[in-house]
């Protein structure tokens, strides 16, 4: 698995990224699970994690943190994200499900996932949606503090729109490395509402997290879902690959690194082989045309 930069202000990640997200929601939250998992992304050359401080109902980064202390891999060997923002009802003593970026929980945020994941510092921390009342001027002065700290090393965003990652930025001295968007076959809202472009124009790798949309292009049912599949196993011979790394090989061919949530060894490995594949033009716009039909 090769590294690249995620922007031109770096750092470098792995091409592939794994994330958390749905730990929790479906499968097993444990210590072994987990170190399984990781294990075999390592051994497929995938050094980035991608974690929030709510996955895994709270669970995934102190999990995390106990597994990597248990083994031989160097803090510089790995890459962390981590971000805060949702808050679901229950956590934190809250009532309801709700955005909150405010200084006070983004500093709150910081310091127990640097203790959950037993770490130093964050490589990357990221706002994750956007509060729309609390001070934007306190929160992006908290983070700036706390790079300044070295707490965290660079700042991201997701799930913005091209105007919220706008406004972000206008606040910052430092540069926003890159922004988190779902983006797949069943979902290509972010490169027909300027996310996309915008995330480019900023010279950042845009991070598209569910590249399956959850499964459905494997699973799904309704008619969108099953001409949209259709095509990928047509184009999925000609490279001799399956429907899963096709799908994510098209996000590759548009310069989106994907976030990949499988809990499955095999559809990880699927996925990390989509590298492999070198999309011609027309595939791409013959896989894209298919969307837009429907």
């Amino acid at each position: 698995m090769k590294q690249v930069y995620l922007s031109d202000s770096g750092p470098k990640v792995s091409a592939a990224i794994y994330g958390f997200w749905r730990w929790g929601t479906e499968g097993d939250v444990s210590a072994q699970a987990l170190e399984e998992i990781v294990d075999h992304c390592i051994g497929l050359g995938i050094n980035t994690f991608d974690h929030a401080d709510g996955y895994g109902d709270h669970s995934c980064e102190e999990l995390f943190g106990k597994v990597m202390k248990s083994k031989s891999v160097k803090r510089n060997e790995i890459v962390l994200f981590t971000k805060c923002g949702i808050i679901k009802k229950g956590s934190y003593g809250a009532r309801i499900d709700h955005i909150n970026s405010s200084a006070e929980h983004v500093r709150r945020s910081v310091e127990a996932s640097l203790k959950n994941l037993q770490t130093d510092y964050i490589d990357i921390f990221l706002l994750d949606h956007l509060d729309e009342i609390s001070p934007l001027e306190e929160t992006v002065n908290t983070v700036q503090q706390l790079i300044e700290a070295g707490k965290i090393k660079h700042f991201g965003v997701a799930n913005l729109t091209a105007a919220q990652h706008q406004l972000v930025s206008s606040y910052l001295r430092i540069p926003v490395v890159t922004s988190h968007i779902e983006l797949n076959l069943l979902n290509t809202s972010a490169i027909t509402d300027g996310r996309f472009d915008f995330i480019r124009q900023q010279y950042s790798k845009p991070l598209a997290w569910s590249p399956l949309a959850g499964g459905k292009i494997l699973n799904g049912t309704d008619a969108k879902v099953l001409k949209v599949r259709a095509k990928l196993e047509e184009i999925a011979q000609k490279y001799n690959a399956n429907v899963e790394e096709t799908a994510v090989a098209w996000l590759v061919r548009m310069g989106a690194l994907p976030i990949i949530g499988a809990l499955n060894k095999q559809r990880i490995t699927n996925a990390a082989r989509a590298f492999e594949i070198e999309m011609e033009h027309e595939d791409w716009y013959d896989l894209y045309q298919t969307t837009l039909s429907l």
